[in-house]
């Protein structure tokens, strides 16, 4: 099968889909919207992807894969191969909904990846979570790992591995959260902000976190929380997206309603000693298993299309 992937940003976990898809016999050619990304972008950038994308000649594969809300356009803009649409969560609970909701209507078959996404669009869909490549996301010691990056060994690190500028991942509430937290410990602790790193440095990261936190308003299926969970670190996170369904059976991991409850659960968390088990937790996200089932979405569409 011969698969257009249109895709806004080529992210890692993107990276790792295609790789999987391919590995299970998807032929794929990526086409990328030009210009930065989704914040910075013009509107002029969207038209060349456009041009791009109908130059691609479509109609040669035997189906088009629109990745994020704002290429489904692209990718209905011809109607001869079937389309698949996949909202990965910002394209549903951010200023795009509507361009989202409209084209899901439009799309032969749609994936999201969080039951709550599902409800929020209340159309007929498919749960898919992005998956965790579990090669490159283990365990490895937690001393070694902060050796690695000379953590401070003496101290807690809590991993917030976002971009403090987004505004959806509200930074400062996890600064909050860790001030109140070390008001209760003797111990000190440090919120380790992360981002911008090479892909294949973020397990080390990972590991050598004692915890990560999660304070975002919204979320699809965070990837970094079942790359944490994948390496066996601790998640405590508000109840966003598909968090609690992720860290179901993770001990020392919390789903929290406000700020006092996050630094309750932060705080036991980190005098924790018991195993987290999130490895074994996440384990149904493995690569391939995606990979199967989104092949199988695939041939639904065309066999929709053919009927």
């Amino acid at each position: 099968m011969d698969v257009l992937q249109l895709v806004t940003t080529r992210r890692p976990f993107f990276h790792k889909q295609v790789e999987a898809l391919e590995r299970h016999g998807i032929n794929c050619t990526v086409l990328e919207v030009p210009g930065g990304d989704e914040a910075t972008r013009s509107p002029m950038a969207y038209l060349r992807f456009y041009t791009e994308s109908l130059s691609a000649a479509p109609w040669q594969y035997d189906l088009v894969h629109a990745n994020y809300g704002l290429t489904a356009p692209m990718a209905l803009a011809q109607p001869t191969r079937p389309v698949v649409l996949s909202l990965w969560g910002s394209d549903i609970f951010g200023q795009y909904d509507r361009l989202s909701r409209q084209c899901a209507t439009l799309a032969d078959e749609v994936v999201v990846m969080s039951s709550a996404m599902a409800d929020a669009l209340g159309e007929a869909c498919h749960v898919i979570p992005h998956a965790v490549d579990f090669e490159q996301f283990e365990p490895v010691p937690t001393e070694t790992a902060k050796e690695t990056l000379g953590w401070d060994d003496s101290r807690y690190h809590v991993l917030f591995p976002y971009d403090p500028d987004r505004a959806e991942k509200d930074h400062p509430r996890a600064v909050r959260v860790i001030d109140a937290v070390n008001e209760r410990l003797d111990t000190p602790v440090s919120l380790e902000v992360v981002h911008g790193v090479a892909h294949d440095r973020v397990p080390t990261y990972m590991n050598a976190a004692d915890a990560l936190i999660l304070t975002s308003t919204h979320e699809g299926s965070p990837n970094a929380v079942k790359e944490a969970l994948a390496c066996n670190t601790p998640v405590v996170s508000v109840n966003v997206g598909d968090v609690a369904s992720l860290i179901d059976g993770a001990a020392r991991s919390a789903v929290c309603a406000d700020d006092e409850e996050l630094t309750t659960a932060l705080t036991a968390t980190l005098q924790s000693s018991e195993a987290v088990h999130g490895r074994a937790a996440v384990e149904p996200l493995r690569l391939d298993r995606m990979a199967e089932r989104l092949t199988a979405v695939y041939r639904s569409a065309i066999d929709r299309r053919c009927a």
